[in-house]
């Protein structure tokens, strides 16, 4: 209920367009239609199995193909074992489905999935499609904007796979319940003059997951700071700290570091 009521008096306190770009969870809204975005994401995480932290480097390409439809690759590598290096990929896709507009608000809602490939060796319960596991995920992901706030939840269904030479452990869940629920509030500029100012946003996250088999589950929250530079070039900056869990996982609390550049009409 703690947590509840945070949540509550932040969103009864933005007032009163937002920046749809949340860091560690995805909007119903698309990329623009035509345009390439790079992207490096970096995560330093508390490991939960031995001493010491664990890194994780994410590139990612992502393309608008139309105003309805984007697609992302990404390649997963971490010091998990042996020194940095590749363990994986991963494909994602987001198709746009229905949109209504007004003045100062739009609400929106796509169907998303994704499927990962990983040659890691399985030590936790916890589910991870983004470096941890192979397997895929299917959702609905539903955001409304209202003047300078987006408000954006998840819900999916992931099933994990065996991992390249290891096999899934037959004593773990391998289905999972995902949801997530994020708020986010442009701080500056007050007032628009160019598309050079650069935007300051400030947002929370909540990522969950429940296995189907056994119940267990996990809650984090993500505090963020977001910089967008020229309209172009994105700076997030974000610390993930676990609220609940009742499963093993291998990593938990840690921080976030992305950095973006949207290349703008590079197809048509």
């Amino acid at each position: 209920m703690k947590y509840i009521s945070i949540v509550f008096l932040l969103l009864v306190s933005f007032k009163i367009d937002a920046q749809e770009l949340f860091v560690v969870t995805e909007p119903a809204s698309n990329v623009p239609a035509g345009s390439i975005g790079v992207r490096v994401g970096q995560s330093l995480m508390k490991n939960q199995l031995e001493s010491g932290s664990m890194y994780n480097l994410t590139p990612e390409v992502t393309w608008g193909i139309n105003k309805n439809i984007m697609v992302r690759t990404s390649a997963f590598l971490s010091n998990q074992e042996n020194g940095l290096g590749l363990k994986g990929g991963g494909f994602y896709a987001k198709y746009r489905f229905f949109s209504v507009d007004d003045l100062q608000s739009h609400f929106r809602m796509a169907a998303f999935g994704r499927y990962s490939y990983n040659n890691s060796f399985i030590n936790q319960e916890a589910i991870d499609l983004m470096g941890g596991n192979s397997g895929y995920e299917a959702g609905l992901v539903a955001t409304q904007l209202i003047h300078k706030v987006a408000i954006s939840s998840s819900v999916s269904y992931a099933r994990a796979l065996n991992n390249s030479d290891y096999s899934f452990p037959d004593f773990l869940g391998n289905s999972a319940v995902n949801y997530t629920f994020s708020v986010g509030k442009l701080m500056y500029p007050k007032n628009y003059t160019s598309f050079k100012q650069t935007n300051i946003n400030a947002m929370l996250e909540f990522t969950g997951q429940t296995i189907t088999e056994n119940g267990k589950s996990y809650l984090d929250v993500v505090p963020s700071i977001q910089f967008i530079i020229n309209s172009q070039a994105r700076i997030d900056l974000a610390y993930k700290k676990e609220l609940y869990s009742s499963m093993q996982r291998a990593t938990s609390d840690g921080v976030f570091l992305k950095l973006e550049y949207t290349f703008f009409n590079v197809t048509k």
